[in-house]
């Protein structure tokens, strides 16, 4: 069964390591929020320090007129041997120990003043302090602004809502223990305290009622009804403390003089005396050293539920943003491959259909080439008075025997020059795509994206094999138009039967048996070899439709799935050590933001083995 010692040990090691992350309490869920805790709260000259004083037994805390505590004080109690030297510590000074407690005063101001300035200003961040002593119980207690009314001079109006709202979100917290400490010599229905522990638990389960100055209550009067809990009933004992008076501080009246001080009155008291054993700052301090045990004791099983929860939950933020890399230049390299192959695999799936994106080629072949086909301008050059031109220039001063074959040829190489536009535009349509999907992959693949160096990188490099890509379609695709003009299918041609036309309303030709010329031709016959050479371009046409496509998909869809960052590898694979750490140059907020993460992990997991640690019921 864990004791008191380990379980209040345990969550004041746990508060410390929030505190150095920054996870102050009072601002949200946390960690801090699920650690049991006692806030102490009372109004401005309530008693409220002269308390603490009290329960460690020693003077140590700043005094003055109006606000004094500006900061929240993380007072964590140890009791130690007896016969061993009482010191203190702060977190924001880890390795000194303080044991004269005039100093320790004198940096919870320096200390205070360090965060808010030499203003009267408050601020939610706490100062964390240990005191080891013999003369204390394992306690801890978080000593909160004193409530206030009014602003006093240099203070913003804002600063009696400001304190009321920091208090707030400390005490309305279901895991917080509240301390109301009011003045015996004010009506308890006017307590700050009261007023506000009534508003956050109104059933009194977290609260413990604190009343001081009954030495100072007016003669023939007592708070009797109120410690025995009939004036306002808590569900707990009422505890009643007598300070140190102001002589007795100003005297440097010795803490343990005042607690046998104390003692005395309530045992000598006729109207405490039957309440004595409940009464006083030693009974004080044990009653809350117990049951913030009791509390511990119940809520660590929840603790540990929202610790399991957190990790997981970091985990999950960690691989999604990335883990840490490793600085050495082989764990570098294996990075980069792997993110170059994280971006290759969402490329391919955008190509084979598994992302949109890929479907635009095919529109390409399927619509773009088409419509660009049938708006060459065959028409025009297949008209008769253009085939009359060519094949009258074919000839030349020897007209052709037979067949105007020098003028289909001519025809025939001019029209097929046409497709060449079609067949490039093609080639840039289908680039211009690929490069889209780039772009798109690049953006598209989480584990870029805490790279931007990287991504840039890759990106240059995957559009700069692209430019290869297209430029050896574009060979490829010039070449397949340049073969249909290198060599004509005669076979098309041997089909055809070139015989003149005659005019049979005309004269008889004498001609008629020669071999034909320009002057026998008529309009029909040069349809007939404009219709003869749209009818084999149509054949070149078909052919290329089919061609074209297949070439640019071979020269760059199939390579870019193949090799689209080869020569980035070869140039990846030469770089230094310190180029290859540039390449993994991440965004300095998306650093900051993992480090975070990664201390946060660590705090949680160290809770977690600490509360392993701890044996427990």
């Amino acid at each position: 069964m864990a004791t008191m010692t380990s379980l209040i040990g345990l969550i004041n090691k746990i508060q410390r390591a929030c505190t150095v992350l920054g996870d102050h309490g009072g601002e949200g869920l946390s960690l801090w929020e699920a650690l049991p805790s006692v806030a102490v709260v009372g109004g401005q000259s309530s008693g409220k320090s002269s308390v603490l004083e009290s329960v460690v037994g020693r003077d140590f805390l700043p005094r003055g007129s109006g606000i004094v505590t500006r900061r929240p004080l993380v007072l964590q109690l140890h009791k130690t041997e007896e016969g061993t030297q009482e010191y203190a510590e702060f977190l924001h000074l880890p390795r000194r120990r303080f044991t004269d407690f005039a100093a320790v005063r004198k940096e919870i101001a320096d200390e205070t003043d360090r965060i808010t300035g030499k203003t009267k200003q408050i601020s939610n961040i706490p100062i964390h302090l240990s005191i080891y002593s013999p003369n204390v119980v394992n306690l801890t207690l978080i000593d909160l602004p004193g409530l206030t009314k009014v602003a006093v001079e240099g203070q913003q109006e804002s600063i009696v809502q400001d304190i009321e709202n920091m208090v707030r979100s400390y005490v309305e917290k279901p895991n917080c223990i509240i301390l109301a400490i009011s003045p015996a010599n004010q009506d308890i229905a006017t307590s700050d305290a009261i007023k506000i522990a009534r508003e956050v638990d109104p059933s009194g389960e977290r609260t413990f009622g604190v009343v001081t100055k009954l030495d100072l209550m007016d003669k023939g009067t007592n708070a009797v009804d109120v410690l025995e809990g009939r004036q306002y009933r808590l569900q707990h004992p009422w505890v009643g403390i007598v300070n140190r008076s102001q002589a007795d501080i100003n005297r440097n009246v010795d803490m343990m003089a005042a607690r046998r001080k104390e003692r005395e009155y309530f045992e000598t008291s006729p109207e405490y005396g039957h309440l004595a054993h409940k009464m006083g700052s030693e009974y004080l301090a044990k009653l809350l050293s117990q049951h913030l045990e009791q509390v511990i004791r119940q809520k660590i099983p929840s603790i540990i539920a929202l610790i399991n929860k957190t990790i997981d939950e970091l985990n999950a933020e960690l691989d999604r943003i990335g883990r840490p890399i490793a600085v050495d230049s082989g764990a570098q390299l294996y990075t980069i491959l792997e993110m170059c192959r994280a971006f290759d695999k969402v490329f391919k799936e955008h190509l084979d259909g598994g992302r949109p994106g890929g479907d635009r080629i095919y529109g390409v072949f399927d619509h773009q080439l088409p419509a660009a086909l049938k708006k060459l301008p065959f028409d025009r050059h297949l008209s008769l008075k253009n085939v009359q031109r060519v094949v009258t220039e074919a000839d030349g001063y020897q007209p052709h025997l037979i067949a105007p074959e020098q003028g289909y040829r001519r025809l025939i190489e001019g029209s097929i020059g046409y497709f060449k536009g079609p067949a490039e535009a093609s080639v840039d349509a289908v680039h211009f795509v690929l490069k889209e999907l780039v772009r798109k992959s690049i953006s598209e693949t989480e584990e870029l994206k805490r790279f931007p160096t990287l991504s840039n990188d890759i990106a240059t490099a995957a559009n700069e094999a692209l430019e290869r890509f297209r430029d050896e379609s574009r060979k490829t695709v010039l070449r397949l138009v340049d073969m249909e003009s290198s060599y004509l299918t005669a076979e098309f041609f041997r089909k055809i039967h070139f015989e003149p036309e005659k005019n049979p309303n005309g004269p008889p030709n004498p001609n008629r048996n020669g071999p034909p010329n320009m002057d026998s031709y008529t309009d029909n016959h040069l349809r007939k070899i404009g219709s003869n050479v749209s009818s084999y371009i149509n054949m070149v046409c078909d052919t290329l439709k089919n061609t074209v496509p297949k070439a640019v998909v071979y020269c760059q869809v199939r390579e870019a799935k193949r090799s689209l960052l080869n020569h980035f590898y070869i140039q990846v694979g030469r770089k230094e050590k310190e180029k290859l750490g540039a390449m993994l140059d991440e965004d300095p907020a998306l650093m900051e933001r993992r480090n975070q993460i990664a201390k946060r992990l660590e705090l949680y997991k160290q809770a977690r083995d600490d509360i392993d640690s701890v044996a427990w019921k």
